[in-house]
């Protein structure tokens, strides 16, 4: 009897005659079977003589499989497997809850605070320790990484192998994958998973010289199809279907983008997490689409963030709000400050936003292409931040007002779904005192100023709530009481926060 445990991997290899090209002529698939549930697999070829069927069980217990295949050698393979409870620190793949928000299978909520390391599975492997060693000291929890090398500006290196195997003429067989290749990959993301990393993968990207964002249509459906048998039970695994979707509209068409979701759905049993990201601000992708799971952008103006909540009634993940660093491009030479800045105003509105580095180099080892060592000042705020939101074990910040609402126009506030503790952002404002957005009942609350800069917590001073003269529009008047029961005073410099948690 087999043994694993929840939410990990169970493999299963089988050896079959190689004859031709098994990559396009055989066919193998699973069902595992518990109780009345039956849970389809998708096999895949591994190189030699080897085929492998890989699942990851959701439910505790005993399971039974049985495979079905074109090749008489892989068809009617019987087995089965005993899960137990999942191992300490395991708490399974990520899926959408409470709307516009995450959590692990096993309830406990995930907020998504990710950096971006495009090819750093194609650098030395020195350079990938590095990497792995950098993420673990960095807290992000979710790192954006291509499956194919990138051709961009500094990041023009050859990558250690092709993804497919060679041909003799020194080309790329697109229809014969490179195991070795994808077995590194997947080494690659058990590690990540080892170190509680979400592997955000991207599919397709437009950025390259060796013919990936060329192959015809039917390859790409079959690499789609493999890429979800090979990694789909890996727990930490999302599928960022492009990097840059309307750069390669050209070559790949709005329905072939949802013929590979479709593809997806039919072959990952885990129903992993499901986006697709923008070069353009004005090309958003129709998230509305039921198959895909959360929006993923690009887009520097994060103060629009509840304005993509309400236009898509999903979860908001802006992944390039724009990069701390100093290349000439204007994408990535924000400051350090300007980055958290954004992160703070990003979460505070109700979504989430990704990290990026790109300090020029001599070298041009730069840590959003190729990863190895943060030379920034951002990623210590931006774990600070995400230290403060899983100490208050929030659920889900959900903004306070719209974009377009005063004050939530200048300053960012937001409340838990919990409904215990709220924050207020004030960005570049410097205000002395404060009381919009504070408790409207004098009760029990625990009010500190945060230093997002200095990392520093801090107990608020509270006052009397200020009263706003009354203010006259035509036949409305605004103003003449306190819109809280007390007021906070501040020490009116920018970059601050108030947290507002209330006792029992």
């Amino acid at each position: 009897m087999t043994m694993t445990h929840l939410y990990d991997i169970f493999e299963a290899r089988l050896q079959a005659p190689a004859n031709g090209n098994p990559y396009l002529d055989v066919t193998l698939h699973a069902h595992f079977k518990q109780g009345n549930r039956s849970v389809r697999v998708t096999g895949f070829h591994d190189g030699g003589n080897e085929y492998v069927i890989r699942f990851m069980p959701d439910t505790v217990g005993e399971w039974t499989y049985v495979t079905t295949s074109n090749v008489a050698e892989l068809d009617g393979r019987e087995g089965n497997l005993t899960v137990n409870a999942a191992r300490d620190g395991v708490h399974g793949p990520v899926h959408v809850r409470n709307r516009f928000h995450f959590a692990h299978a096993d309830g406990t909520p995930y907020f998504p605070f990710g950096t971006t390391c495009y090819a750093w599975t194609h650098q030395p492997l020195d350079m990938q320790e590095q990497t792995l060693a950098s993420l673990e000291k960095s807290g992000f929890n979710k790192i954006r990484m291509g499956v194919f090398p990138k051709d961009y500006p500094f990041n023009t290196n050859e990558p250690l192998q092709p993804m497919f195997l060679e041909t003799s003429g020194g080309g790329i067989d697109f229809d014969r994958p490179n195991p070795a290749a994808f077995q590194h990959l997947e080494k690659q993301i058990a590690r990540l998973g080892d170190l509680g990393i979400e592997a955000d993968l991207i599919l397709f990207h437009p950025y390259d010289r060796w013919g990936y964002a060329t192959m015809t249509e039917a390859q790409n459906l079959r690499y789609v199809e493999y890429a979800a048998a090979r990694l789909s039970a890996f727990r930490n695994v999302w599928w960022a279907l492009a990097n840059e979707y309307d750069f390669l509209l050209d070559t790949i068409p709005v329905e072939t983008w949802d013929r590979f979701c479709h593809i997806l759905e039919e072959n990952d049993p885990v129903q992993h997490l499901r986006s697709i990201h923008n070069g353009d601000q004005n090309m958003n992708f129709d998230h509305r689409k039921p198959w895909i799971t959360h929006v993923c952008i690009q887009n520097w103006d994060v103060k629009r963030t509840p304005e993509w909540r309400l236009a898509y009634g999903k979860p908001v993940v802006n992944d390039e709000p724009e990069y701390e660093g100093n290349i000439i491009y204007c994408w990535g030479n924000i400051s350090a400050e300007e980055l958290v800045h954004r992160f703070w105003i990003t979460v505070m509105r109700g979504g989430y936003a990704g990290h990026g580095e790109t300090y020029v180099d001599p070298d041009d080892l730069i840590w959003w292409a190729k990863g190895g060592v943060l030379h920034g000042e951002s990623w210590k705020r931006i774990s600070f931040l995400l230290k403060l939101m899983q100490g208050d074990k929030l659920e889900g910040l959900e903004p306070m007002g719209m974009h377009d609402q005063w004050p939530w126009s200048r300053i960012s506030g937001a409340r838990d779904l919990g409904g215990k503790v709220s924050y207020l952002y004030f960005g570049e404002h410097q205000p002395n005192q404060w009381t919009t957005g504070l408790p409207t009942d004098d009760g029990r609350y625990e009010v500190d100023l945060i230093d997002t800069w200095n990392m520093t917590v801090t107990p608020a001073k509270r006052i009397e709530a200020f009263v706003p003269h009354p203010q006259r529009h035509g036949n409305i008047t605004r103003g003449g009481k306190a819109d809280a029961a007390f007021g906070i005073e501040l020490p009116g410099r920018p970059y601050l926060a108030l947290r507002v948690r209330k006792l029992d």
